[in-house]
C-alpha cells in the first residue's frame, strides 16, 4: 500500500506540523479555530469553493481570522483544512491543509522576516543545519532570502514585460511557465509587489499605487505561500469583490454571495498583515518530495 511505502515521510509530516505549532506558540501567538463551513467565501476569480448545503466549505480561514483581528486579537495562527474545487495534481489537492497567521500593526515585510525565521527553525530542528536539500539542489537558508519584484522578474526571466502580460491576459501563463521555474534555485526568493489587479484583498503600496503589497515565496520553483499587507478599507474591498464577481460571471463561474458581515466589521481591523502557507507544500520541501501524494495520509482517489 502507498502509505506503507511512505511511512517515514508521514511520520515527518506529524513532526513538522508539531514544529510549526511550537514556533508560533513560543512567540506568543494564539492558536485559533474558526468554522470550516461559512455563508460566503471571498469572491476571488480563480478560487472555486465547494458547496455545503446553502453555505460553502472554506477555501481559506482568512475572512474569519480577520474578524478576530477586528475584535482585538493581535497575533493569531491556525492550521486549517480548506477545500477548493478543480484543484488536483502533483502539487494540488482538493482538500488541503493551510497554515495562516495574522499580525496586527505589521506589514508584508514583517511577514517576510517571520517566514524566514520559520523555515530556519524547522531546518535546525530537523537537520541541525541551515542547508536544505530539495530535488537535487542545495538551498541556503542562511542570511536574508532573496527579494525580487514582479516587474523585475518579468524583465529578467519573461518573454514579455509585466505590462504586456496584463494587457494580453498572459500574466499567469508567463509567471508559471517562464518565471517560476527560475526562482529559488540556490536560496529562497520572495517575489513581491504584484500588480494591483493580482491582489484582491491586499493593500496598495503607498509609494506606487499600481502595485499591491503582496508576496509569494519560492524554493526551486515551488510556490509555498501567499501573503500581503491587508486592505482594511471596506468601501475599496467591496469594489474589488464586485470586480471579482463580475470577472467570475464573464467566465461562467459560480457566483458567491457578497460577504457582507466581513465587510461590516472590516473598518475595525487595524493595519495588519496575513499569510497563507500550504502545509503540504512545506512538507514536500522538507521531505524532498516531488509529488503531494507522497506526504498525504489519504488522498481523494482512495476514498
Amino acid at each position: 500500500m502507498r502509505q506503507s511505502k511512505i511511512k517515514d515521510k508521514l511520520k515527518l509530516r506529524s513532526d513538522i506540523i508539531f514544529m510549526v505549532r511550537s514556533f508560533f506558540i513560543e512567540r506568543g501567538f494564539l492558536e485559533v479555530d474558526t468554522p470550516i463551513r461559512i455563508p460566503a467565501p471571498a469572491p476571488e476569480i480563480y478560487i472555486d469553493a465547494e458547496k455545503s448545503g446553502d453555505w460553502y466549505l472554506q477555501t481559506s480561514p482568512e475572512l474569519c481570522m480577520k474578524e478576530l483581528l477586528a475584535k482585538g486579537f493581535k497575533n493569531i495562527f491556525q492550521i486549517a483544512k480548506c477545500f477548493r474545487k478543480n484543484e488536483r495534481g502533483g502539487k494540488h489537492l482538493p482538500e488541503m491543509t493551510l497554515l495562516e497567521w495574522y499580525c496586527a500593526d505589521k506589514n508584508y515585510f514583517d511577514l517576510m522576516d517571520q517566514t524566514q525565521n520559520l523555515f530556519r527553525y524547522i531546518s535546525r530542528k530537523l537537520n541541525n543545519s541551515l542547508t536544505l536539500k530539495y530535488q537535487g539542489a542545495e538551498i541556503d537558508l542562511k542570511g536574508q532570502f532573496e527579494k525580487i519584484t514582479v516587474k523585475d522578474a518579468f524583465d529578467r526571466y519573461g518573454s514579455i514585460s509585466v505590462e504586456e502580460a496584463l494587457q494580453e491576459d498572459k500574466f499567469d501563463e508567463v509567471l508559471a511557465l517562464e518565471i517560476e521555474p527560475k526562482l529559488g534555485l540556490k536560496r529562497p526568493v520572495f517575489l513581491y509587489n504584484y500588480p494591483k489587479e493580482m491582489g484582491a484583498l491586499a493593500k496598495l503600496n503607498d509609494e506606487d499605487n499600481t502595485v499591491a503589497e503582496r508576496f509569494e515565496l519560492y524554493v526551486k520553483g515551488l510556490e509555498l505561500c501567499n501573503a500581503f499587507s491587508e486592505l482594511n478599507d471596506a468601501s475599496e474591498q467591496r469594489l474589488r469583490f464586485e470586480e471579482e464577481i463580475e470577472a467570475r460571471r464573464r467566465l461562467g463561474k459560480d457566483i458567491y454571495p457578497m460577504p457582507d458581515k466581513f465587510l461590516s466589521i472590516l473598518p475595525l481591523m487595524p493595519q495588519s498583515a496575513g499569510i497563507a502557507l500550504g502545509i503540504e507544500r512545506l512538507l514536500m520541501l522538507f521531505t524532498d518530495s516531488d509529488n503531494i501524494d507522497d506526504i498525504s495520509f489519504i488522498i481523494p482517489e482512495e476514498l
